[in-house]
């Protein structure tokens, strides 16, 4: 093939590679918001994914020989349908997902075993055939290469080397840059625009050849040695060495996968907000996927890859790089996790991975090459093999690791595997390396073991009483004493035992004219809201994502119990937009209190206009919703978070809460009467005015409701001019935020 051509593979590839990845980035936030923000979720779109990768390269290379012999079209003609239905994907994919979840409303809570098998095949239903299509890329430009050059025997690595570095490039520009200007459906739609335009350029090198003479598959001399694959053996290989390759070949894709979806949930108290830390997770990993195919390729032309046993030591070795420096972060942070997170942190826990995903990317290509030897049929085998790896690795870590292990020992598991590679190559290290192999190896791995520490070890040396509950959807700690005890989700600080949870629930109670018969709480926490709202004696309903939260209600409320044999309340695990969706009971008050931190995806889909015309559904006459807001030094995140609010409610107010912290928003859509506090205590039962002050030093409810009503203030004044500052489902202004605040863009 001329150089130009070549350029152009390239950047075919570099397109594809950047669309994918942008495609996989939205897909996974729009998942989020239809199926729940939990782990599941990701592990299955991610494990679709590479799903879609192995059967279309598996398919690809099967059938595209026998294709191109009958038809007599060029492989590159296929390639150009391919990329033309992944751009179909970028409208298909959110309609199917809107579709799915309606499906899904009859499937009960979101932690039954029918909800997470259904949303499972509904993802696959809606995610798979595009990622089928994105899998047969590879086969199908390989049967091009092929057509234009027989003896060339490394084209899989040129490839992936172009689509490595493209999906780094799209993940970048959409998680960073895209998403935020442009919203969900417009950056889905400059990917498909890049796919359409791959199509076109495909149909031109298929008509350019067509017009040269057809395909130039003559193999003739050029004057330059090929470049050939000489990575693991120096032969055609044999079945033994076949059964190598592809073992290695399925581990470190079932390997790599699984450490993703650990390192996002061991990442996230770093890096914050889930999509960011998955973002930044995989912008890395790709990065560090490119270095390693381009030293690849750039050893493979000068005849000197480093060899198959000297990188499996290697990666045995850096595996644990992850597990070494969170502890030493740890050891150097005050207050690990607790404390305010810092640049430094984040940069050091991101480059720990760096050495781990560089050898993959090295060894990938290269065992895909030395299988393959430019034949398209088996390179599609082998990729399968990879990527089947890589499908049942996040599967692994979601339901087999996570729940049962901390993210430290799921590390140090997954590592296993690598070790036992590594003992077996060792014979073909040179004998400096056998001696030094097993003595370097077992000390790094005992250090690991023995001579680290994660988070929940500190935890328990500094406090008597720790609780650790594990499930599929989160981490969750309980721990500490008296009004000092702390609840963390996957390392983040819920919230704790303070009257500001009371009086959520307690003043829109008051505030209804009724008497209010039913309330609704949205989001569990500690369950000290749920608690005040029961204090009335009236029907209660509370609704939490993650089980284990709701299981710690005893750590933080001695008589749990009492309320949790109550007939008149009920928790039900689901995702709270999820709930109000199947339910069709309506409620006099709604009370939200979202995750922290205010930019996670947790809280932008509970501050969106959306939720609010759902929520409208969902109040009784005379209704009110009562929307806590904590605050943030981001003064354009309030802006945005008032306006979805006070736009979305007719009659509106808002007071500044106790404790000098965050504001209660209560909305309505009939008119709000002025919050007297004497008028409200006189509405509170006995009961409710007792839970009220069971914490304040003053037992006067009266003089306590006066403490915040005194001081309420018109949101109308804070609201910017700009309609466009709000949080709507397609662009979550609170929740990407990136440019802004790079470029000082805040409004004031």
């Amino acid at each position: 093939m001329n150089l130009f051509t070549r350029r152009v593979l390239f950047f075919l590839f570099f397109v594809s590679g950047f669309c994918s990845l942008v495609y996989q980035v939205v897909w996974t936030r729009m998942a989020f918001a239809s199926f729940g923000i939990i782990m599941p979720v990701l592990s299955v779109v991610l494990s679709v994914f590479m799903l879609g990768l192995a059967i279309g390269s598996w398919a690809g290379g099967r059938w595209i020989q026998p294709l191109t012999g009958r038809s007599g079209v060029s492989a590159v003609y296929f390639y150009a349908v391919a990329e033309l239905v992944i751009g179909l994907g970028a409208f298909g994919v959110p309609k199917l997902f809107a579709a799915g979840e309606q499906l899904l409303l009859t499937s009960g809570q979101t932690d039954s075993f029918r909800y997470l098998s259904l949303s499972a095949l509904v993802l696959a239903g809606a995610i798979l055939p595009w990622c089928i299509c994105m899998g047969m890329t590879y086969p199908l430009m390989l049967a091009f290469i092929r057509e234009r050059e027989r003896g060339e025997t490394s084209g899989f690595s040129y490839l992936y080397l172009a689509n490595a570095l493209g999906a780094m490039s799209g993940t970048f520009l959409a998680a960073m840059v895209w998403i935020e200007v442009l919203g969900f459906h417009h950056t889905l739609w400059q990917a498909a625009a890049g796919n359409f335009a791959n199509a076109f350029i495909s149909v031109c090198l298929g008509w350019e050849q067509r017009a040269g003479g057809g395909a130039r598959a003559t193999g003739r001399d050029t004057g330059k040695t090929a470049a050939v694959p000489r990575f693991a053996v120096t032969g055609p290989p044999d079945a033994a060495q076949n059964g190598m390759l592809r073992g290695i070949l399925f581990s470190t894709g079932f390997l790599a996968m699984a450490m993703e979806v650990v390192w996002t949930r061991a990442f996230t108290p770093v890096l914050k907000t889930q999509v960011y830390s998955f973002a930044a997770i995989i912008f890395v990993y790709l990065g560090a996927t490119f270095l390693g195919s381009w030293r690849y390729r750039r050893d493979l032309h000068a005849h000197r890859q480093i060899s198959l046993a000297a990188l499996m030591a290697a990666l045995a070795g850096l595996v644990f790089l992850p597990v070494v420096l969170d502890d030493f972060r740890i050891v150097v942070a005050a207050g690990p996790r607790l404390a305010q997170t810092n640049l430094p942190s984040a940069i050091l826990l991101l480059a720990s991975i760096c050495p781990f995903c560089a050898g993959l990317g090295y060894l990938t290509p290269g065992l895909i090459d030395e299988y393959a030897g430019g034949d398209p049929g088996r390179a599609g085998r082998a990729y399968a093999i990879n990527v089947l790896g890589c499908i049942l690795g996040p599967l692994f870590a979601c339901y087999g690791l996570l729940p049962h292990l901390s993210e430290r020992f799921s590390l140090l598991l997954l590592s296993v595997p690598l070790l036992i590679f590594c003992l077996c190559l060792r014979r073909r290290l040179s004998r400096p390396w056998k001696l030094t192999l097993v003595p370097v190896l077992t000390l790094i791995l005992g250090w690991s073991v023995f001579g680290t520490e994660d988070f929940e070890v500190l935890l328990r040396k500094t406090n008597r009483e720790v609780v650790v509950r594990r499930d599929y959807a989160a981490t969750v700690i309980s721990f500490g004493s008296g009004p000092s005890r702390a609840l963390l989700v996957n390392g983040i600080g819920m919230t704790s035992l303070t009257p500001i949870t009371k009086f959520m629930v307690h003043l829109p109670l008051a505030c209804h004219t009724g008497p209010p018969k039913s309330v609704l709480v949205i989001c569990f926490g500690m369950g000290t809201s749920y608690r005040s709202a029961m204090s009335w004696n009236i029907d209660t309903t509370a609704v939490e994502l993650v089980p284990s939260v709701a299981q710690a209600f005893g750590f933080y409320h001695a008589d749990a119990e009492r309320f949790l044999s109550a007939t008149n309340g009920r928790i039900i695990i689901d995702d709270g937009r999820r709930f109000l969706k199947r339910a069709g009971k309506k409620f006099d008050v709604i009370v939200v209190d979202p995750p922290p931190p205010v930019v996670a995806a947790g809280s932008s889909l509970l501050f969106s206009r959306e939720f609010y015309d759902l929520a409208k559904q969902h109040l009784n006459p005379g209704g009110i919703i009562q929307m806590w807001y904590p605050g943030s030094d981001d003064q354009a995140t309030s802006f945005a978070v008032l306006r979805s609010f006070y736009e979305s409610f007719p009659y509106a107010r808002s007071l500044p809460s106790v404790e000098g912290s965050g504001a209660h928003l209560l909305g309505s859509l009939e008119p709000l009467e002025k919050l007297d506090a004497e008028k409200l205590a006189a509405r509170m039962p006995e009961s409710a005015r007792l839970d009220l002050v069971e914490w304040n030093a003053v037992k006067d409810a009266r003089a306590y409701l006066a403490s915040i009503c005194d001081k309420e203030f018109d949101p109308a004044a804070l609201l910017y001019p700009d309609p466009s500052i709000e949080v709507t489902d397609d662009k979550p202004f609170n929740e990407y935020f990136l440019l802004r605040r790079l470029f000082n863009r805040e409004p004031h």
